[in-house]
C-alpha cells in the first residue's frame, strides 16, 4: 500500500536548529518528513500525486515537546478551583464558596494555584482554620501553585487521617501548632505521600482516563506533540496503558520518569528501580512507539516559596532545608538506574541540591564507567551556582528549565525569602548557553501555565505574561527567538534521548509540527500572548485544527 505524501507551500520554516536557514516548504510521506526545502523543490522531491496544502505564509516548526510534563496531573487540575490570580485569602474564600454553592453535593472540592503572596501580612503560612470559615463539613484540599505544599481544613485532615500520632515521612513535613496538632498546612512529602491513598482512592479509573483526555487535547491545542512525563506513577501508568489498549497509540509520544520517593529503607528504594525496568521492558517488548519509560526521577529538595528548596546559606528568616534524597540513600539508587540504562532526571531548585545532583552523576561515573552514552538532566535550577553549571558541562549534564516560573507576576515571594543577592542571581540561563551546556524548555504544568507560546514570551523576554506593568526579571539573560524555539524542540528532543527520530523538521524525523498564526522569528515579541497555533500534526495527521 503506497504512503499518502502530502506538501505543505507558501510557509515560513523553521527545522528546530537554531542557526539552520529557513525554509518554505516541507512534505510528508506517512508518519515522516520526506523532504524540506524551496516550494518547486520540495514539490520535485514529493512527485506529481502529492496532496499540496498552501499555509498561506503561516510559521511552521517542529511541535514543541513538553520536557517536563504532568499529564494527568495536569488533566485533573483543569477541573479544580483556580486560585493562581487570587491577591487574598477572602478572594480565595469567595472561590471555594462558589464552587460550592455552584457543586453543592460535591463530596470534596479541591483547588489549585494558590500563591504565598495571598497570605496576610506576616503570615507565611496558612491554616485550616482560613478555609473551615467557608466549608466545614466536606473536606478541602487546595495545592499551591508549586504543588510542592497542599493547604486543607479541618475535615480534610480527618479524612486523610492525619493527627497528632501521624508521623513526618522522609523529607516532609505536617505543620503542627503548639499543641502539637496538625494546622492544615503540609510540606513536600507530607502533601505528596501522606494524601495520596485518600485522594488516589475515592478517584476512579474513568475519572483518571479524564484526566489524560483533558491533557491531551490543551497540549494539542498549544502545539505540543511529545512530553516527557516527569512524575509517572502506577495509577498514571495505567491510565496510558488503559487508551493504548483502546486505540493502539496515544495523542503524541510520551517518554516517562519513574517517579522515587526515599522510603528510608534501601531495599525498598531500589526495588523501585526495579519496577522501573521491569516496565520499561514490558512496554518495549510490545514494540509501541507512544509509550516508554526511559529514566527516573529524584525529588531532590523542594521550592524556594516554601523554604523547602536545599540551599547553601540559609533564607531571610535563618531556616534552611536538609535535601529530601540524603546523599546516602541517593547514591546507590542512582547508581542502579543508570547501571540499568535508565537516565536520571533530578529536582534541584536549591544550590546545594544541584550540587548534590552533580556529584550523583559522577558516582555513576565511577561505579559504571564514563562514555555509557547516559545523558543525566537536572530539573529547574532556579538557583545555582556558577561552579555548578561548570561541573555541569563537564559532565555532559543537561539544564530543564521553566521560564513560567521566573514570570515577574509570581517573584515576588520567591525573592522576598531568598532576600540577598540569591534573588537577583535566579533563573540565570544565560549561565548554561555561555558553557553549551544542553538546554530544554518546558512548562512544568500544572505548577505554571501550559501554553508554549506564553512559556516562549517569557523566554525570549523575561517579561510577565500575566501582568504587562511589571518590570522584567533580568531580560539580558533571555533567550534569542532562535534558541528559544530550539531549546523547546530540538533541545528538548537532546535533552530527552529522542533527537535521533523528533524535534526537527527534517527529512526522516517523524512529522510532528505545529503550524502558527504568527513568526516568532520576526514579529515583536508580544504578539507570541495573542498568537494562535493554527495546525498540530502527530506522526504527520492532523491532531488538532484552531476551529
Amino acid at each position: 500500500m503506497t504512503e499518502n505524501t502530502t506538501v505543505y507551500v507558501n510557509a515560513v520554516v523553521f527545522d528546530g536548529l537554531a542557526d539552520a536557514p529557513l525554509h518554505s516548504a516541507f512534505a510528508v510521506r506517512g508518519d515522516r518528513i520526506l523532504a524540506v526545502g524551496t516550494d518547486d523543490d520540495v514539490r520535485a522531491a514529493a512527485g506529481p500525486d502529492a496532496a499540496v496544502v498552501d499555509l498561506g505564509g503561516a510559521f511552521a516548526m517542529p511541535g514543541v515537546i513538553e520536557a517536563h510534563a504532568h499529564l494527568a496531573m495536569f488533566g485533573h487540575a483543569q477541573g479544580k478551583v483556580q486560585l493562581r490570580d487570587c491577591t487574598s485569602v477572602e478572594q480565595i474564600q469567595q472561590r471555594l464558596r462558589e464552587a460550592r454553592e455552584a457543586n453543592p453535593d460535591a463530596e470534596i472540592i479541591e483547588g489549585v494555584s494558590w500563591l504565598f503572596d495571598a497570605l496576610p501580612d506576616g503570615v507565611t503560612q496558612p491554616t485550616a482554620a482560613m478555609i473551615d470559615a467557608v466549608i466545614d463539613d466536606i473536606p478541602v484540599f487546595l495545592d499551591a501553585n508549586d504543588l510542592h505544599s497542599t493547604w486543607v481544613n479541618t475535615a480534610a485532615l480527618r479524612a486523610a487521617g492525619i493527627d497528632r500520632d501521624t508521623a513526618d515521612p522522609i523529607g516532609g513535613e505536617v505543620v503542627r501548632d503548639e499543641n502539637g496538632d496538625a494546622t492544615g498546612f503540609l510540606l513536600e512529602t507530607a502533601a505528596m505521600d501522606l494524601l495520596a491513598d485518600y485522594l488516589d482512592g475515592i478517584r476512579t479509573e474513568e475519572e483518571v482516563d479524564g484526566h489524560l483526555d483533558l491533557a491531551f487535547d490543551a497540549y494539542l491545542a498549544a502545539g505540543v506533540t511529545g512530553a516527557a512525563d516527569m512524575g509517572m506513577t502506577e495509577q498514571s501508568i495505567a491510565a496510558l496503558r488503559r487508551r493504548l489498549d483502546r486505540d493502539g497509540r496515544l495523542p503524541f509520544p510520551v517518554t516517562a520518569h519513574w517517579w522515587l520517593s526515599s522510603t528510608g529503607d534501601p531495599a525498598a528504594d531500589l526495588a523501585q528501580v526495579d519496577r522501573a525496568v521491569q516496565l520499561r521492558d514490558e512496554l518495549a517488548a510490545t514494540g509501541t512507539p507512544w509509550l516508554k519509560v526511559v529514566g527516573v526521577k529524584f525529588i531532590l529538595d523542594g521550592v524556594i516559596d516554601a523554604c523547602t528548596a536545599a540551599m547553601v546559606r540559609p533564607y531571610a528568616d535563618g531556616s534552611n532545608a536538609d535535601p529530601i534524597w540524603s546523599r546516602e540513600a541517593a547514591t546507590p539508587v542512582a547508581i542502579a538506574a543508570d547501571r540499568a540504562g535508565l537516565q536520571l532526571a533530578m529536582h534541584a531548585i536549591g544550590d546545594a541540591a544541584s550540587a548534590l545532583a552533580v556529584d550523583l552523576v559522577e558516582a555513576c561515573e565511577q561505579a559504571n564507567g564514563v562514555g555509557t552514552g547516559r545523558r543525566p538532566r537536572i530539573e529547574h535550577l532556579e538557583s545555582v551556582a556558577p561552579e555548578t553549571v561548570e561541573r555541569m558541562r563537564e559532565h555532559g549534564i543537561a539544564a530543564s528549565m521553566q521560564p513560567v516560573h521566573c514570570d515577574p507576576a509570581i517573584l515576588d515571594n520567591w525573592m522576598a525569602v531568598l532576600g540577598d543577592q540569591r534573588a537577583e542571581d535566579g533563573f540565570p540561563w544565560n549561565w548554561f548557553r555561555d558553557v553549551d551546556v544542553p538546554v530544554a524548555l518546558g512548562t512544568d504544568a500544572p505548577t505554571a501555565p501550559h501554553e508554549a507560546l506564553h512559556n516562549l514570551f517569557i523566554a525570549m523576554s523575561g517579561r510577565s505574561s500575566i501582568d504587562s506593568t511589571l518590570a522584567p526579571y533580568h531580560p539580558e539573560r533571555a533567550f534569542s527567538a532562535a534558541q528559544a524555539l530550539a531549546a523547546a524542540t530540538s533541545g528538548a528532543a537532546y535533552v530527552g534521548a529522542i533527537d535521533d527520530a523528533y524535534g526537527r523538521i527534517a527529512p526522516g524525523f517523524h512529522a510532528n509540527v505545529a503550524v502558527l498564526d504568527i513568526d516568532p522569528l520576526s514579529a515583536p515579541t508580544e504578539d507570541l500572548l495573542t498568537g494562535a497555533v493554527l495546525l498540530t500534526l502527530v506522526h504527520g495527521e492532523a491532531a488538532y485544527r484552531r476551529p
